[in-house]
């Protein structure tokens, strides 16, 4: 039976990568890759503002970043190095996988007591409905990745989009919670393309 093979929509290559950034996807990026120590997952982490701000705070926990913009990644890893391409020490607890993130879950045994997934793509011409990556059976999959009493945290500022992905969270069945959530500020957050007052978030969990 052939393996199905794993779609990604969206762009994995911008504009073209600064020698440096070149160098650190060369030689830093292979060092972070995910290990079985992983306790938080960010799926879609952009330039990756909010990715460091959970490694600086919460320093003992190994925190994983999936993404699969090379420019996003080459960001990152200009962000939490220093001149010599050392890695800055409240950063040493960060994780990068470069690709899809459902090539690591597929592939791995990893739980997590918090899955970040901030401001994904919602595709919104009803055609590209499909592209959209939070699917019933995508969230199904994340469910399964979660440790005992671990969320799923989704935020996003397409309200039509929010609650679509209260009726795939209804059909995975998962819990469903609405928390008054301080704004999370990140590059796409600022850009607010969808027009909205403020994002809407919600916290998923398995029943």
């Amino acid at each position: 039976m052939e393996k199905q093979e794993i779609r990604t929509f969206g762009r994995r290559h911008g504009k073209k990568l600064s020698p440096r950034q070149q160098r650190l996807i060369e030689n830093l990026l292979p060092r972070l890759a995910p290990q079985h120590d992983a306790t938080i997952l960010e799926i879609g982490f952009g330039a990756g503002e909010h990715l460091r701000m959970l490694a600086k705070s919460m320093p003992s926990a190994v925190i994983i970043g999936a993404e699969p913009f090379m420019n996003g990644v080459a960001s990152l890893l200009s962000a939490i190095t220093d001149d010599a391409d050392n890695i800055l020490p409240e950063y040493k607890n960060i994780r990068v996988h470069p690709d899809d993130v459902r090539i690591l879950l597929k592939n791995s045994d990893l739980k997590f007591s918090q899955i970040w997934i901030l401001h994904p793509d919602p595709w919104p011409k009803a055609r590209h409905e499909k592209r959209r990556l939070l699917q019933a059976s995508f969230l199904e999959l994340l469910s399964q990745h979660l440790a005992k009493d671990g969320k799923i945290i989704i935020g996003t500022d397409h309200w039509e989009y929010y609650e679509w992905i209260r009726e795939k969270a209804q059909k995975a069945d998962l819990l469903i919670s609405t928390p008054d959530i301080e704004i999370i500020e990140t590059r796409y957050q600022a850009k607010n393309k969808a027009g909205t007052a403020a994002p809407k978030y919600m916290i998923l969990s398995n029943k």
